[in-house]
């Protein structure tokens, strides 16, 4: 063998026919069965092989492929395995000249092959698969620098190589079940197919460009769909999370798109296997954050939505294509219900891998998709089109939720726009008490940016707040601005969703976590004054009780207030406000323990149906806290302003008011103060009295004329342009007709018996005065 090597090192021209000589003698030795010399043969060429790297090694090469291959051709396990070896050592010599004539087709076809080898001996059968795959790897490498050889991304390669590991990659549990431990296997058994078929794809995707990584990709998901491989969803897992982490992670993106698209084409495949591929996605998300989900993120969020919606009418109609039968429903509808949570998850874990400004934009584009009477999508009719339009609803609010959760922004004017704002609260009136909650939730992870949330999730009267170690900062100018800009449209909200009847315990404790967290996070001293007066209007709905509300709902709303006026109160650490909160709360322990949250928010709540017959000292009064609180510096004057919300054309979304009942009481409200109707209005005998209450009131008239100028101004700031035409219409048509009755007595009056004219003074004019000479009344002039 030496000197066969220094003969070809001195005579490199000898070495193709060398070759061709060696080729020709373990052709004749494989047929005849003289295995010994197939072995000296193969090994001398190997030698040869590592030794010599010269320019014409091309042809050489050629002779101890033909070898390769008849090697691999034959039955013997032993043969393919030898044939395997050489082909693995060449793959590790890199070439000095390029190759133009070279073809792989052959090994790539026996190599996967070997890798489904079912030999009857296990042993036998483990060592095939193994060499068949250490020779699907020799090909990859050797092939894929090389730019002159055939292209091993090429779908005809890639849909036999990928395949082929992906089946001994099953292979797993077998291998789990045989060797109970690592620490009790051998080194043989350490060395499987399973993981050198890892290794191997690791190997693979590792080298995929940004053109290849479809063809990577795509037999994949053939291989996963052919072997009902989504519904167990944890191969697939398994899977999708070596190729995550093999590729590049600039290329994260075009794994995510592949498998958005096949959930597309997977749209009428049953439920489990379109939750397969969800869940599959959910994951390649969290693992994509570190790159990046791509340029177009919202058409993720749009393709999820789709299939959410498409989930929704499937469950509906209980078939595929709205004419299977009744009796596969039910299981149809628990796979659906299966499918959406899902989805929705899936929906958070790729928004949690996005930027803070595109987060906000997937939540604008979600809220943007609901279903509202108010927006400009059609509302479907009859009871079908109902039960659509609620199920949208609550989906798609449950994944603005899981979006929100994730949130976290110190700028409440960037993290809520108004657009968004005044959907989501549209929604908050809806009668739907789960779409309610939905959106109290949503609202409540967007305010809480300290984590407090969990310390508001029992409503109770807690004697010493510092046990909640609440985290508190300084509210910041942004919030400030925020709350000027908002904080009327959110009590507003709080107090209508307070007059429900149809809440339920969930409901008042997202109230009173809200109305807490807006305390913590977004309060300044008006903030903190207006606060309590919405809560003092609650107590005034649940003590007067217009709405005809059940006992529950009274008393749960009188411990709201309690526990909300309880915490308020240590937290402005005034002792005088504390000690009246503290009393009344006494009180009700000793005669009403049915107006405190511990009696009412249990499992069974303790109830009284004499709400009517209460004394005055179990109320919290409006006079007293404005007392003690004024003394301490904050605005009596608003303090002792009752709390009235605002009506607005949002109340139409509550079928209870029609537009019609809502304008014609907005117009009431604004006409009560008309000088129309201070002229309509009798004289009043003024007497010591009279005057005594008009200086006592006055600064609450006062504070009442400037609520309602607010009123007026917002109302032509946020109300429909249509409603604000037909009222200025009204009130501009009235004017003129009052004008014209003015000049119709001016100008043309009727004849008296003496000749001369009364005008509107009742001075006798003549008729010869021309009309530019007329004195008219100061109400006339402009």
């Amino acid at each position: 063998m030496e000197k066969l090597t220094f003969y070809a090192l001195s005579a490199p021209e000898k070495l193709d026919r060398i070759g061709a000589y060696l080729s020709e003698r373990l052709i004749r030795d494989v047929s005849r069965h003289r295995y010994g010399y197939v072995c000296i043969a193969m090994e001398a060429l190997d030698q040869l092989l590592m030794a010599c790297h010269c320019q014409s090694i091309n042809l050489f090469v050629e002779s101890f492929l033909k070898m390769v291959a008849k090697l691999l051709e034959s039955e013997k396990p032993n043969l393919q395995i030898l044939g395997t070896n050489s082909f693995v050592k060449f793959a590790n010599i890199e070439e000095d000249t390029p190759s133009y004539h070279r073809s792989y087709d052959f090994f790539v076809s026996r190599f996967s092959e070997m890798c489904h080898s079912s030999h009857d001996d296990l042993d036998i059968r483990t060592k095939i698969r193994m060499s068949g795959i250490k020779g699907l790897q020799g090909v990859v490498r050797k092939t894929v620098n090389d730019e002159l050889q055939a292209n091993i991304w090429d779908p005809q390669h890639m849909d036999k190589i990928v395949p082929s590991l992906l089946f001994n990659l099953q292979q797993v549990e077998e291998a789990e079940s045989r060797s109970p431990s690592p620490l009790q296997a051998t080194e043989k058994e350490k060395e499987s197919p399973t993981e050198l078929a890892e290794r191997c794809l690791r190997e693979l995707l590792g080298r995929a460009a940004y053109g290849n990584i479809k063809n990577a990709i795509k037999p994949v998901l053939i291989h996963l769909d052919n072997h009902s491989l989504w519904e167990p969803k944890i191969f697939a897992t398994c899977c999708f999370r070596i190729i995550m982490y093999s590729i590049q992670p600039q290329h994260s993106h075009l794994v995510i798109q592949q498998l958005l698209g096949h959930l597309d084409a997977n749209s009428k495949s049953a439920a489990t296997v379109r939750a397969g591929i969800v869940e599959v996605l959910s994951e390649a998300a969290v693992i994509a954050a570190s790159g990046s989900v791509g340029p177009t993120v919202l058409e993720v969020f749009n393709t999820l939505l789709r299939q959410l919606r498409l989930s929704i009418d499937y469950a509906l109609t209980g078939s595929y294509d709205c004419t299977a039968g009744v009796s596969t429903k039910i299981i149809k509808e628990h796979e659906e219900r299966m499918f959406q949570e899902a989805v929705i998850k899936t929906i958070g874990s790729f928004a949690s891998t996005l930027p803070t400004y595109q987060q906000s934009e997937v939540m604008v584009f979600i809220m943007n998709k609901v279903p509202l009477p108010s927006s400009q999508q059609s509302i479907e009719a009859g009871k079908a089109g109902e039960n659509r339009n609620r199920l949208t609803q609550i989906m798609l609010l449950k994944s603005l939720l899981q979006v929100s959760v994730g949130f976290q922004c110190s700028n409440m004017l960037t993290a809520l726009p108004s657009a968004f704002l005044d959907r989501l609260l549209s929604a908050a009136l809806m009668e739907d008490p789960e779409i309610r909650l939905f959106v109290l939730e949503i609202l409540i992870s967007f305010i809480d940016r300290h984590g407090n949330r969990q310390k508001f999730s029992t409503i109770s009267t807690i004697g010493d707040i510092s046990v909640l170690k609440l985290k508190v900062d300084k509210c910041s100018r942004q919030d400030t601005v925020f709350m000027k800009k908002h904080g009327q449209q959110l009590y507003r909200h709080i107090y209508l969703i307070c007059k429900e009847e149809s809440n339920v315990q969930a409901h008042y404790e997202a109230l009173y976590s809200m109305l807490m967290l807006i305390s913590i996070e977004l309060a300044n001293e008006e903030v903190v004054v207006d606060l309590i007066r919405l809560v003092l209007a609650v107590q005034e709905i649940a003590q007067i009780n217009e709405d005809n509300l059940t006992a529950y709902n009274r008393c749960a709303l009188f411990a709201l207030g309690a526990a909300y006026l309880n915490l308020i109160s240590q937290l402005t650490t005034v002792p005088t406000f504390c000690q009246h909160i503290h009393e009344v709360i006494q009180m009700r322990q000793k005669e009403a323990p049915y107006l405190l949250p511990e009696d009412v928010f249990v499992e069974r709540p303790r109830l009284s149906k004499s709400l009517d017959r209460l004394g005055p000292e179990v109320f919290f009064w409006q006079s007293k806290i404005s007392e003690v609180l004024g003394g301490s510096g904050y605005n009596s004057d608003r303090l002792s302003t009752p709390y009235v919300p605002q009506l607005t054309d949002e109340d139409r979304l509550s079928k209870r008011k029609s537009i019609g009942e809502t304008i014609s009481l907005q117009v009431e409200v604004e006409s009560r103060n008309s000088p129309e109707r201070e002229q309509r209005a009798p004289a009043e005998e003024i007497t010591y009295e009279t005057l005594k209450k008009a200086i006592v009131d006055s600064v609450a008239v006062e504070e009442q004329e400037r609520e309602r100028r607010r009123q007026v101004v917002e109302k032509f700031q946020k109300a429909p342009f249509e409603e604000i035409a037909a009222h200025c219409g009204a009130r501009a048509t009235l004017l003129q007709s009052k004008l014209n009755q003015i000049f119709e007595i001016t100008i043309r009056p009727p004849p008296s018996p003496s000749g001369t004219i009364t005008a509107a003074y009742g001075q006798p004019q003549n008729h010869s005065i021309p009309v530019y000479e007329m004195k008219f009344p100061d109400l006339c002039v402009y």
